[in-house]
């Protein structure tokens, strides 16, 4: 029955150490450290409202709007992941067809051969929330032709939301497509 007793209490001990204290203790540390990360690095519209995560990309087909890369989980982050498909893939060339056939009717001012490989792509994850600045920079003539800002101004905008490499050394430059997306809003 000691034993019984010993292997309860103990038992009992850790769950408590390893299910609420470690847990709080973290919790803890990262509201300290870096508490818009650990509350999901939420993004607020004017008025106040959560209109998404600067971690997770959203789908946007307004020609109003800067698009993000494709996503064959729609953006879904209960799920993330891409299709794994070698280049030779038929279902990857099809699916990259279909991307190009929606650019050239959306984008039909900027040709195909200017067309950044970004926005036809998935990304490893299907979530990423940013495209390269070349990506940002080839919408803009739809953009301003179906907002009326100028030009100038969008490419303004996009510099303003350009995020250098990590470090200085890791990555690509990329732009947030929501947060520019939220300027784009704010200046319609």
């Amino acid at each position: 029955m000691r034993i019984i007793w010993v292997t309860l209490r103990t038992t009992f001990s850790v769950a408590i150490m390893c299910c609420l204290v470690y847990n709080a203790a973290v919790w803890a540390v990262a509201q300290a450290a870096a508490p818009d990360k650990a509350n999901g690095s939420l993004i607020e519209n004017a008025q106040g409202q959560v209109v998404g995560s600067r971690l997770i990309g959203q789908s946007f087909t307004d020609p109003g709007y800067f698009h993000g890369r494709v996503s064959s989980i729609d953006y879904d982050a209960n799920g993330s992941g891409s299709p794994n498909y070698a280049p030779s893939n038929p279902d990857l060339l099809l699916r990259t067809q279909e991307s190009v056939s929606a650019w050239q009717s959306e984008n039909p001012d900027v040709p195909v051969s200017e067309l950044p490989i970004d926005l036809v792509t998935n990304s490893g994850s299907g979530l990423d929330p940013q495209i390269s600045p070349a990506s940002a920079e080839a919408q803009v003539p739809r953009i301003s032709a179906a907002t009326g800002i100028a030009a100038d101004k969008l490419k303004q905008m996009i510099e303003q939301h350009t995020q250098g490499r990590s470090l200085g050394l890791f990555g690509e430059p990329a732009v947030n497509v929501l947060e520019l997306n939220l300027d784009v809003q704010a200046a319609r």
